[in-house]
C-alpha cells in the first residue's frame, strides 16, 4: 500500500517494531511495582497489554522492511515514532490513576520522550517506583533514539544543518540510510549504555539508593532532568553527587562522535573539535558571570562555584536539574541562564536547544557579512573545523534559526494571551521549545506546569516535539506539498 509516493506497510511495520521495543520497557516497571506492591500495577498492566496488542496488530497488518527507507518516508517515520511513542507512553499514568487528564499524562509523557524534564506533578514523591521508573525509563529510552536520529538519519534527510555531520558518523561509510542506522546505533548505545552504568555506580558510591541512582543515572545521560524528588538534586544535599552530576551532563551534552573517538584512542578529537571548544568556552563565560553576578549570596567561593557549575552546566545541556532555586538570583544571571536555554548543547548530543554548532556558523556567518560589505568583492570562505561549510549547510542553518525563532515568539504570544505573565511566558516557551523543561518564574525549579491552561499544555507539547526532532522534521510533514506525489 503506497500514499503520496510511500510504502505505507513499511512504514507501519517499522513503527510496530519500535512499539513492540517501547512496550517491553515497561516489563521491569511491572516487576518492580509488583515487588513493592504498587497500586499501580494495574496501569502499567494495562498500559502494557494496550501497547504491546497495537505493535503486534500493526506488524500483522505490514509488510517486512525491503529496500531503502526513502527521505520522505524518513520524515514521517521519525514524527510519527516519537508522536506514537507519547500517545501510548501516557497510558501507565492515566490509567493508574495517578495523573487523571489524559492530556496531562500525554504532556508528562512528551517531555520524557523529548528528553524535556518539564512536569505536571506538584508531589513527585506520591508516585509509585514502578510510575517512577517508568518516567525515568522513557527518558533514557528517548535519549537512546535521540543520538541515532542526529548522528545517523538527520545527517541523511539533509535537516537544519545536520548535514555536516554525515563525514563524522562512525559506522559504515556507505550512503544507505538504514544500514547505517543499525550500526551507528550498536556503537553509539554501548557508549551510552557504558557511560549510564558507570554514573550509577558512581552515585550509589555517594550514597544513593539503588533505585535513585538508577532513575537518575537514566536521566542524566539523556540530558533529560526528571528526578524522583519533588525539590530534585537538591534533595540530597551532597556536593559529591552535584559533582557527579555536573560531569556528566556536561558529557551527555557532548557530541556522542567524540565520546566514540575517545574510546578508540583519539583523544585529540575534542580539541581538534571546534564546537567542543565552543561548547567549553561558553560554559565557562556563563559560570564566570553568574559568579561575579552572584556574588555575596553564598558563604564561600567554592559554595557559590558548586551551584553555580551545576545549574550552568544544567541549562547549557538542556537537562533541567536544579540545586537552587535560580529565580531568586539577580536578574543579570538569570539572563545568562535564558540565553544558554538558546544555545542549548552540541550537535549529535542528547541535549536541546538550537546547538553550539548552528551557533557557531550564524556568527561566522555574520562576521563574513561585515567583511563583504567593507571589501564587496572579497570571497570569504565560512569553515566549522578546518572545512568549507557548504552553501546548503548555511541555508539550511539560517532556515532553521529563522523557523525556531519564530516558532518561540508564537508560543510566547500565545502562552501571553492565555493569561501568563511575560517571563513566565516567554520562559516556557524556550523551556519546552529547547527540551531544557524548568524555566524562569512560576515554571521555574520550585514551580511546575500544572497550572497552565490545556491549550497552553497542547502547545508546550507541539513545541517540545518540533524542538526535539529539529524543527523540520515536523513541519515538513506538516506541509501540504509532502503529502502531492
Amino acid at each position: 500500500m503506497r500514499a503520496a509516493g510511500m510504502n505505507i506497510r513499511m512504514l507501519v511495520n517499522l513503527l510496530g517494531r519500535g512499539l513492540l521495543f517501547l512496550s517491553l520497557g515497561l516489563l521491569p516497571c511491572i516487576f518492580l511495582s509488583y515487588q513493592t506492591r504498587g497500586d499501580d500495577l494495574t496501569g502499567l498492566v494495562a498500559g502494557f497489554s494496550i501497547s504491546i496488542a497495537t505493535a503486534l496488530v500493526m506488524l500483522a497488518f505490514s509488510s517486512r522492511p525491503s529496500g531503502e527507507l526513502m527521505h520522505r518516508e524518513g520524515f514521517l517515520f521519525v514524527t510519527l515514532a516519537w508522536s506514537l511513542a507519547g500517545v501510548l507512553g501516557a497510558l501507565p499514568f492515566w490509567l493508574s490513576g495517578y495523573i487523571p487528564h489524559y492530556l496531562d499524562a500525554l504532556f508528562e509523557t512528551v517531555s520524557g520522550f523529548t528528553t524535556t524534564g518539564a512536569t505536571i506533578l506538584v508531589n513527585i514523591e506520591a508516585l509509585p517506583q514502578g510510575l517512577l521508573l517508568w518516567r525515568s525509563l522513557i527518558q533514557w529510552l528517548g535519549g537512546m533514539g535521540i543520538i541515532v536520529l542526529t548522528i545517523a538519519i538527520l545527517p541523511y534527510l539533509r535537516v537544519g544543518g545536520m548535514q555536516i555531520f554525515k563525514a563524522e558518523s562512525p559506522g559504515p561509510t556507505i550512503d544507505k540510510l538504514k544500514p547505517r542506522i543499525t550500526e551507528t546505533a550498536k556503537l553509539l548505545w554501548g557508549i551510552y549504555v557504558g557511560l549510564t552504568f558507570l554514573e550509577i555506580l558512581l552515585l550509589m558510591g555517594g550514597g544513593m539508593s539503588w533505585f535513585d541512582a538508577v532513575c537518575h543515572g537514566f536521566t542524566t545521560m539523556a540530558t533529560g532532568g526528571f528526578s524522583v524528588k519533588t525539590a530534585g538534586i537538591a534533595a540530597y544535599n551532597s556536593a559529591y553527587i552535584d559533582a557527579v552530576i555536573t560531569i556528566f551532563m556536561l558529557l551527555g551534552g557532548t557530541s556522542f562522535t567524540l565520546h566514540y573517538f575517545a574510546l578508540t584512542g583519539k583523544l585529540s578529537r575534542y580539541a581538534r573539535s571546534q564546537e567542543f571548544r565552543w561548547y567549553l568556552t561558553l560554559f565557562g563565560l556563563s559560570v564566570l558571570f553568574i559568579l561575579w553576578s552572584t556574588r555575596g549570596m553564598y558563604g564561600s567561593l567554592g559554595e557559590a562555584f558548586r551551584f553555580v557549575s551545576f545549574q550552568a552546566a544544567s541549562i547549557m545541556t538542556t537537562t533541567g536539574y536544579a540545586t537552587y532555586d535560580y529565580t531568586v538570583w539577580p536578574v543579570a544571571a538569570q539572563m545568562v541562564l535564558l540565553l544558554l536555554m538558546f544555545i542549548g548543547g552540541s550537535a549529535g548530543s542528547t541535549a536541546g536547544g538550537m546547538k553550539v554548532m548552528r551557533l557557531g556558523i550564524l556568527v561566522k556567518y555574520a562576521h563574513r557579512e561585515i567583511l563583504k560589505l567593507v571589501h564587496p568583492h572579497a570571497v570569504v570562505a565560512i569553515k566549522w573545523d578546518k572545512v568549507p561549510v557548504s552553501a546548503e549547510v548555511l541555508s539550511s542553518v539560517v532556515g532553521f534559526s529563522i523557523y525556531y525563532i519564530l516558532i518561540f515568539v508564537f508560543s510566547a504570544l500565545v502562552l501571553a494571551f492565555l493569561g501568563m505573565d511575560f517571563i513566565t511566558a516567554v520562559s516556557a516557551a524556550i523551556a519546552c521549545l529547547g527540551n531544557i523543561g524548568p524555566g524562569l518564574a512560576s515554571v521555574g525549579p520550585a514551580g511546575s506546569y500544572a497550572d497552565i491552561p490545556y491549550l497552553g499544555k497542547a502547545l508546550l507539547t507541539f513545541c517540545m516535539l518540533v524542538g526535539r526532532l529539529e524543527v523540520y522534521t515536523v513541519l515538513v510533514v506538516l506541509s501540504p506539498v509532502f503529502w502531492k506525489k
